[in-house]
């Protein structure tokens, strides 16, 4: 279960905000169409499982499905699991399927599929960024350890049923079923060898995989036997933008080359234009600057306090970025569960950044060596925001360079294999709850956890968060937990993004929820027929 009320999707239809259900295509418009979309990188992959960036599973929200899903108001709803029920003391699920679904390939989908994907996300081999979210399934960690050959807590009962078995009842665990990582796929395929599932994906989603252009295209057309209906668009694009350039798909987008566009600066003047559609509203994410803490001398907590003390995150987000996002006070988003507005990271400070900086050894930075930051991204922008790092960080005696690795794939390698010292990185969450960010960033454990970070204390609490039933309980740990990781500074928390996009003035019923444009449905947008 979920934490409670989590906020309304936003649904644009005919350019105003209202609920998407219902709205049904006119008889008028056009039964086709070519939906063009940004996409700011190549993603590493488009197997499921192995997905570790947003780019990846924006497009393999579309060709993919899984056991559950969110709806629009950040519900769980029914997806190839028809419905499904617990045992009274919450350790046996039982689902059961729909019949009939089938993957792209033309093959029926079978309970034997759901207990293949999930046994194969727990597979160490595959190095799941999201096997630890499944490790209380009976048999998950024999499985893993090598001792044994089949995670015993996944049962295909019959053809259309699949029983789960955990060793612990977990709050949120049906939610974690509707994570992009848990889709079903097809055994067959899905062992072929290398990476060749990655890059030629079969699911059954309501778009099937079409090709893929590296640094240029990526092309789905429709599944017109889709469980849910055939989708409204014939062929969804995404053009690839590598290294985000916001600007240059802004220019595409006003030539009529794209249906959706982000809105930077030189696009502003746009917003409230008759002849674009404006869509906004928070999402469940944050922008951080990352410390790995295995690295000397950012080991010790008192120069990651310094740096953070340094860094005017206010000034940068008003000047470089005309304040179009709002700035990070926390870890946790406002709107997510288990947030508190009382909660403040380190203010901006030279004089207790310099005394920090004297107390760890390096007074006046003497003896400090040079700081590599990384980026992803490299943009105009992007260079004056690392620019005006190095100019605050150089006041208290700090020397860094910038670096950049626009291939997204690589940069994300290095990142898991803690290479990179200090890095630019953003997070979005796959579940509307806190476990989404304190868990998976900051558990010593987790295989998302980029910084290093480890508090045995931080680990406990954690973990006792996630067995806790009760909302009320759960709030307050999560709220004890983080400030004792502000406290910490293994990042600095620099803002929340907003989802906001400007749309052609054709395109019909979007939906957006808290969890961002990834998880957007494109299969109920249609485009106005415009003769």
């Amino acid at each position: 279960m979920l934490f409670a009320a989590l906020g309304l999707a936003a649904a644009l239809v005919g350019g105003e905000l209202a609920p998407a259900a219902g709205q049904e295509r006119p008889p008028s418009s056009t039964l086709s169409g070519v939906y063009r979309r940004p996409l700011g990188n190549d993603p590493g992959t488009l197997d499921p499982p192995r997905i570790s960036d947003t780019y990846g599973r924006s497009v393999a929200e579309q060709i993919f499905d899984g056991l559950v899903q969110f709806d629009q108001t950040l519900t769980v709803s029914p997806a190839l699991a028809r419905f499904w029920k617990a045992s009274r003391d919450g350790l046996v699920w039982t689902f059961n399927l729909r019949q009939g679904v089938r993957f792209h390939h033309g093959r029926e989908l079978t309970s034997d599929d759901v207990v293949y994907s999930i046994t194969r996300l727990l597979d160490p081999k595959l190095r799941s960024g999201a096997a630890e979210r499944f490790g209380m399934i009976r048999g998950a960690q024999a499985f893993r350890e090598g001792k044994a050959s089949q995670v015993v807590g996944l049962r295909a009962v019959d053809r259309y049923t699949v029983e789960v078995s955990l060793t612990e009842a977990f709050t949120p665990f049906v939610s974690v079923l509707a994570v992009g990582h848990a889709k079903i796929v097809p055994r067959e395929l899905a062992e072929a060898p290398g990476e060749a599932f990655g890059i030629q994906p079969v699911g059954t989603g309501p778009y099937k995989f079409s090709r893929w252009e590296r640094g240029k295209e990526i092309a789905l057309v429709a599944n017109p036997d889709y469980y849910g209906g055939a989708p409204q668009l014939a062929r969804v694009l995404y053009r690839i933008f590598p290294g985000e350039s916001s600007d240059q798909i802004c220019r595409e987008f006003e030539q009529g080359n794209l249906e959706e566009s982000p809105v930077p600066p030189v696009c502003r003047s746009k917003v409230g234009d008759p002849r674009y559609l404006h869509v906004q509203r928070p999402t469940f994410s944050v922008r951080f600057y990352g410390f790995n803490t295995r690295f000397k001398p950012l080991s010790d907590v008192r120069v990651r306090m310094a740096i953070t003390h340094a860094v005017d995150r206010e000034r940068i987000l008003q000047e470089i970025f005309a304040g179009r996002f709002q700035a990070a006070r926390s870890i946790l988003p406002p709107g997510m569960p288990g947030h508190n507005p009382s909660i403040k990271t380190p203010r901006h400070d030279l004089a207790r950044a310099r005394e920090l900086l004297r107390a760890a050894g390096y007074p006046d930075g003497k003896g400090m060596p040079t700081l590599p930051i990384w980026s992803s991204v490299r943009s105009p922008r992007i260079e004056s925001e690392l620019d005006a790092i190095r100019t605050q960080l150089r006041a208290i005696g700090i020397q860094a360079e910038t670096n950049f690795e626009t291939d997204w794939p690589t940069f994300s390698r290095r990142l898991v294999e803690g290479r990179l010292p200090m890095f630019l990185y953003a997070w979005h969450a796959e579940l509307p709850d806190p476990d989404s960010f304190l868990f998976e960033l900051f558990h010593s454990k987790s295989p998302r956890n980029l910084t290093g970070y480890a508090n045995p204390v931080v680990d406990s609490l954690l973990v006792q968060a996630r067995r806790e039933k009760d909302v009320l309980r759960r709030k307050e740990i999560y709220q004890r937990v983080e400030p004792l990781i502000l406290a910490e500074a293994p990042v600095i928390p620099v803002w929340h993004y907003a989802y906001e996009r400007l749309f052609q003035s054709y395109v019909r019923n979007v939906e957006v929820s808290g969890l961002g444009e990834a998880y957007m449905p494109l299969r109920k947008i249609w485009l106005e027929d415009r003769r």
